[in-house]
């Protein structure tokens, strides 16, 4: 009876034993199978990563600039050039008005105005007279170029080319064919969207920075809504409510005319400026 009781317990233990061998391999095998399926994860997350990363700093950066010339075009369009105004190495036209009419230069105009100072320009249409307020402050070196050419005497006498009902007159070519200029260009003065206005002065151009003679000022609503690429320099304060709309009605409305010639001639009789 001793030994049966002996042997059972033998047995006993030996099944106990063998049941927690199974029970510490089945430990080791969820744990083995657990470290792999998290080996599997890590993996998979970093092949993730590298799928969206950019492939090196170039791309980093040609994505980031991308991105801030579309929030640039969205609000801005064209910023103004970054740093000092570049002027140019032409002599200036004598301040009283005394010399001749100039109508091609060698160069660009030096600084001659005094950015300080406030200028205003009086204009002298056949449909009757502008009082223009030129914006030396935000625009220094397009109000220079302007008012160089006024003291030489280059707008007077000339035929305003374009002419768009409700949008832009546009003047400052001796020739009235819309390609001529001083012989030179300047870099621009951009303003910002919605800085444009009815009676706002503003240069033609035909590209980012080849301003030259050539400007347009708002004549509408149209002219309201321009991008802002397109230098930005003066506002007419007297003749609004008379010269402008009479210069607007001279317009041609069909759009295959692009506004060229005018219905009505357009001849700018003088053009003078005073500062203060």
């Amino acid at each position: 009876m001793g030994t049966d009781k002996r042997n059972r317990q033998k047995e006993n233990r030996r099944a106990r034993q063998s049941e927690l061998e199974k029970q510490i391999q089945r430990q080791k095998t969820v744990r083995r199978g657990t470290r792999i399926a998290l080996l599997v994860a890590v993996v998979v997350a970093v092949v993730a990563a590298i799928s969206l990363w950019p492939e090196s700093d170039d791309a980093q950066t040609t994505e980031t600039t991308e991105s801030s010339v579309a929030e640039i075009t969205e609000t801005t369009v064209a910023p103004a050039p970054a740093g000092p105004f570049e002027y140019g190495q032409g002599e200036c036209a004598p301040t009283d008005g005394s010399g001749d009419q100039v109508q091609k230069f060698a160069a660009a105009p030096k600084l001659c105005i005094d950015p300080a100072k406030t200028y205003t320009a009086q204009v002298s249409t056949n449909k009757g007279d502008l009082t223009i307020v030129l914006d030396s402050a935000y625009a220094p070196g397009t109000v220079n170029n302007f008012v160089n050419l006024v003291r030489s005497k280059y707008f007077d006498g000339t035929v305003c080319h374009r002419a768009i009902p409700s949008f832009v007159v546009q003047c400052g070519d001796p020739t009235a064919t819309g390609s001529g200029g001083p012989g030179y260009a300047i870099a621009d003065e951009l303003p910002k969207m919605g800085e444009y206005k009815l009676g706002s002065l503003a240069m033609a151009n035909s590209g980012p920075n080849t301003n030259g003679s050539q400007f347009f000022i708002i004549s509408g609503e149209q002219g309201v809504t321009l991008p802002p690429n397109y230098s930005l320099f003066g506002q007419v304060i007297n003749g609004l409510d008379t010269t402008l709309p009479a210069l607007d009605k001279a317009g041609n409305a069909d759009p295959s005319s692009n506004g060229v010639p005018p219905t009505e001639e357009i001849r700018i009789i003088s053009v003078t400026v005073s500062e203060s």
